[in-house]
Formats: C-alpha cells, sequence, structure tokens
C-alpha cells in the first residue's frame, strides 16, 4: 500500500533550507540546524523518497519544485483498485426480482452483479432498478432479475490494477454507485469472459480519504 507522509517540523524546516538556499550539502543543512549529518540522514531519506526533494552526487540537495498539491495527487494516482476493493455481493440472473431485493437489504449494498453459470458477470442491477419494478402490478417473485438489469456490452467494469483514481473518475462520468471488480477469462470454446472478483464502492472511496487525510493509508 502507499503510505501518505506527514511531514514533521525538522522537515519542513530541512525542505525550507533547500528551497532557499539549495543547491546544499546534507552536511551543510546539518549545520545549519546545528545537528549531525547522521541525524538528519533519515529526515532526507524521506524527503528524497516523496519526491519533495532531489540529491545528485557532488552536488546537494535541491527542491523539486512539486507543490504539496502535486505529490497528494501523485499519490492518489498510485492507490490502485486492488487496495481497496471489497466482497463483490452477486446473484443468478435466474434469480428473482424478489429474491435479489432481500439480497440486497440483507447485505446493506445498493448494488448487485448479476452472473450466470460459472461466474460470468451478465448484468448489473441496482436500487433505482428495484423501484422501478415495483411501479405497477408486477409479480416480483416471477420476474427474473434478468428483465431488470443492464446487460453487458453497457456494464463499466474495473480491473485490480487500475488507479482508485481512474475508476472514481468512471463512476462520475456514467453516474453509478459502484463497479464490479472483474478479470478476463477464457471458457471451453475459447470466448474470453469476465469474472467478477471485487467491488469498488463510493463508500470505498470514501473510506480512502479519510484514511489518507488522517495518514493511517
Amino acid at each position: 500500500m502507499v503510505t501518505f507522509i506527514q511531514f514533521s517540523e525538522r522537515q519542513r524546516q530541512i525542505v525550507e533550507i533547500v528551497k532557499s538556499k539549495g543547491p546544499i550539502t546534507g552536511e551543510q543543512i546539518a549545520g545549519l540546524l546545528n545537528l549531525t549529518r547522521a541525524t538528519l540522514r533519515p529526515d532526507l531519506a524521506i524527503l528524497t523518497m516523496s519526491g519533495i526533494l532531489e540529491a545528485r552526487p557532488r552536488v546537494g540537495y535541491f527542491y523539486s519544485g512539486k507543490p504539496a498539491e502535486s505529490l497528494i495527487a501523485d499519490t492518489i494516482r498510485q492507490v490502485l483498485v486492488k487496495d481497496v476493493k471489497s466482497v463483490p455481493v452477486v446473484v443468478h440472473d435466474k434469480a428473482s426480482v424478489y429474491d435479489c431485493i432481500v439480497t440486497m437489504f440483507t447485505e446493506d449494498v445498493g448494488t448487485l452483479f448479476v452472473v450466470k453459470d460459472g461466474g460470468v458477470l451478465v448484468g448489473v442491477v441496482s436500487r433505482k432498478d428495484f423501484l422501478r419494478s415495483s411501479v405497477g402490478k408486477v409479480d416480483l417473485h416471477k420476474m427474473p432479475v434478468g428483465m431488470l438489469m443492464t446487460r453487458m456490452p453497457n456494464i463499466i467494469t474495473t480491473r485490480n490494477e487500475e488507479s482508485v483514481w481512474e475508476a472514481a473518475r468512471k463512476m462520475i462520468e456514467h453516474e453509478v454507485d459502484a463497479l464490479p471488480v472483474v478479470r478476463t477469462f477464457s471458457d471451453s470454446g475459447s470466448e474470453e469472459q469476465l469474472e467478477v472478483i471485487g467491488r469498488l464502492t463510493k463508500t470505498n472511496i470514501t473510506r480512502l480519504f479519510v484514511e489518507l487525510g488522517e495518514g493511517n493509508y
């Protein structure tokens, strides 16, 4: 996982020194702070690895010029879907609308992923779909969920190695609350299919931003 770093007061002092006097050696920075080079070594390593400072042999340290906002954005772009995804909640495409509604409320989710035999993704159904189905004289026990769901190829998906930032952009663009996390596999006929291996929701993303803000991620 990516670590979101909160800099100490001494690290902030080092940054200010390098910004005003760089390029500058570690010994010179230590002298200005009345500390030893060994004492500063961990701080300089953190600032260099985070991208705030850059170092060149026989030249010293200099400020990278990246604003804090840019570094935060870089951190967010490094977080992958696999790091924050949840366990998917799936239903079979032959299940009734009534059974799916029960599953949705039992599992406390807003979106269900519909699969056929073999766990192949064939649809997505949301609370809004179920609300529409409840209008009118329809027997929800007899109506299959396949009559309501959004089908392939109109399903927006994400994958383990995609960044959470990219996945979040998809959710906003397509106005959906959750994305199935999928992987591709080939069936016996060598046709490529999608298997659901997780889910990414607005709650996952909100939790990530809270953890980033608290420095716990």
